[in-house]
């Protein structure tokens, strides 16, 4: 290659790098938080509060089902991430919104863990949806 000739390969800002990064090893930790949150709820049903004429009133164990399911999701999403793979960015975002909506809807149940767990899913979002992070995945 000459030196006038250029890449057409786009440079990839180290901030962006990061982001991914970031977002990765945040759904992979949040997964882990998620899935040890849904086998506590699937094992031992008296420990979370269940709260009287909530709207979104379901049985502990179909919550630990949920949050079970959400954990294993999204630890696999962050191990995508890792891996470049070009659709580990939508599902890695769609999980994340997902798990905020969940955290929310049980927040009656364990009040300060989900706020929690919903503040590092905007974080995860956030990161997720910075300029060039889809560009870069693939």
């Amino acid at each position: 290659m000459s030196q006038y000739e250029t890449s057409r390969e786009p440079t990839i800002s180290g901030w962006v790098v990061g982001g991914i990064t970031f977002a990765g090893t945040m759904l992979i930790l949040i997964g882990m938080f998620q899935a040890i949150d849904g086998l506590v709820a699937i094992f031992n049903d008296d420990f979370f509060l269940v709260t009287q004429n909530y709207t979104f009133d379901l049985d502990v164990t179909a919550w630990g089902w949920i949050h079970l399911l959400l954990g294993i999701g999204m630890m696999i999403a962050g191990w995508s991430l890792f891996a470049g793979r070009t659709w580990a960015t939508v599902v890695a975002l769609t999980l994340a919104m997902l798990s905020a909506l969940a955290n929310f809807f049980f927040i009656p149940y364990y009040p300060f863990w989900s706020l929690v767990m919903i503040a590092l899913d905007c974080w995860v979002i956030w990161a997720l949806t910075r300029p060039g992070v889809v560009r870069s995945s693939t």
